[in-house]
């Protein structure tokens, strides 16, 4: 008996168009994190850093002798080495002029090795086997904070002539691990801060009032305050020389649950679609059809007679043929999740860029409940 009352429900179920994948959306359940993982505190961060330099030891893979910059660079690298020459007098097949981009971490002492990347900016073919020569490192101020030397690794390279050649990634990019040197001290002191605070990576009213709750929960008083969607401030703290890393470790350690904001992140360049699990969808119809037109162009030879007077000509015969399949429907409740969208779009056959043409008529219609950022 049992076994027939499931049956007709699955019946019923089919009939009335609902299917297994339309059924009411399950409601996500929240997720337990840290807060160093959501947060950052304020004033720790990093800084990135800019430099102009030489990658050398090419082999006849770099810059063309066009290409000033590269020869005018040459020219100076020597002349600080004693020696005058001329900029039109170099060849720079052997050298390539390179943009040096590191980033420069927090608590970042003299002696501290950074990583350091490499970019051409004239016409080298690769960076294969290259030497980046030092190159000094500045900050947004202009002052210099870390120099880089080092060989050149890349994730690439390319083999062959221009008529018949192959290149794997991108061989004009690459790295110098550990090639950076710190040169100036950029540490933040704790001890000089009057104020703790904390910044969330994504501003959330709800989640800084949450943080501000787990940090008062942990000590037992009211320490924390959310000040808006993004800072948490700690209202008197210890600040006591020697005790602020401990507490810092406390406060990043304490979990919390987030309810994440419903959003869908469409990349049109890429054809990627990124949807989270709790975004809804309202009551709504989807219809979509597709449209081919083909135009074929045959080439015949009309020839005269034999002992007519005519020439033989080429005349193009065009065909143009249109063909419209029906437009295929898919049908969800109110309420419907990600995965009935998913999976009714695949049903009709959709691919990845009809789907971001059908999320963005859906977003039109206020039938998805979610932010849409294309990007």
């Amino acid at each position: 008996m049992a076994m027939r009352h499931k049956r007709w429900i699955a019946l019923w179920t089919f009939w009335l168009g609902l299917g297994p994948g339309l059924l009411p959306a399950v409601e996500t359940p929240p997720r337990l994190v840290q807060i160093r993982d959501i947060s950052t505190l304020e004033g720790v961060r990093e800084n990135s850093l800019l430099g102009y330099g030489a990658v050398v030891g090419l082999n006849s893979t770099g810059d063309r002798r066009q290409t000033l910059f590269t020869t005018q660079t040459i020219a100076n690298i020597l002349q600080k080495m004693g020696l005058q020459v001329s900029p039109t007098a170099i060849r720079v097949n052997n050298v390539a002029a390179v943009f040096v981009t590191a980033t420069l971490p927090p608590f970042a002492s003299p002696g501290t090795k950074i990583d350091v990347t490499v970019s051409s900016t004239g016409d080298a073919k690769t960076l294969e086997g290259g030497y980046l020569l030092l190159t000094p490192l500045y900050g947004p101020d202009g002052q210099v904070y870390a120099t880089g030397q080092g060989p050149v690794v890349l994730g690439g390279y390319t083999g062959g002539t221009r008529a018949n050649s192959v290149q794997i990634n991108h061989p004009t990019v690459g790295r110098v691990p550990a090639g950076g040197m710190v040169e100036r001290d950029t540490s933040v002191d704790l001890t000089k801060l009057g104020k703790l605070s904390w910044l969330l990576r994504d501003a959330d009213f709800t989640t800084a009032v949450e943080v501000a709750a787990a940090i008062n929960r942990h000590f037992g008083r009211e320490m924390a305050r959310a000040v808006d969607g993004r800072r948490i401030e700690i209202l008197h703290p210890e600040l006591v020389p020697g005790t602020i890393p401990a507490l810092v470790t406390q406060i990043e350690n304490l979990s919390l649950t987030v309810h994440p904001r419903a959003k869908v992140v469409v990349n049109e360049r890429t054809g990627t679609v990124v949807m989270g699990k709790n975004v809804s969808l309202g009551a709504c119809s989807i219809l979509h059809g597709n449209l081919a037109i083909e135009i074929n162009t045959e080439y015949q030879v009309s020839q005269p007679q034999p002992f007519a007077k005519g020439e033989t000509v080429v005349v193009p015969q065009t065909t143009v043929r249109a063909q419209e399949s029906p437009a295929k429907r898919v049908e969800l409740r109110e309420g419907a999740t990600v995965d009935d969208l998913i999976n009714g779009l695949q049903n009709i056959g959709a691919t990845a860029r009809d789907i971001m043409a059908i999320l963005e008529a859906l977003k039109a219609a206020g039938a998805l409940q979610a932010e849409l950022e294309v990007i």
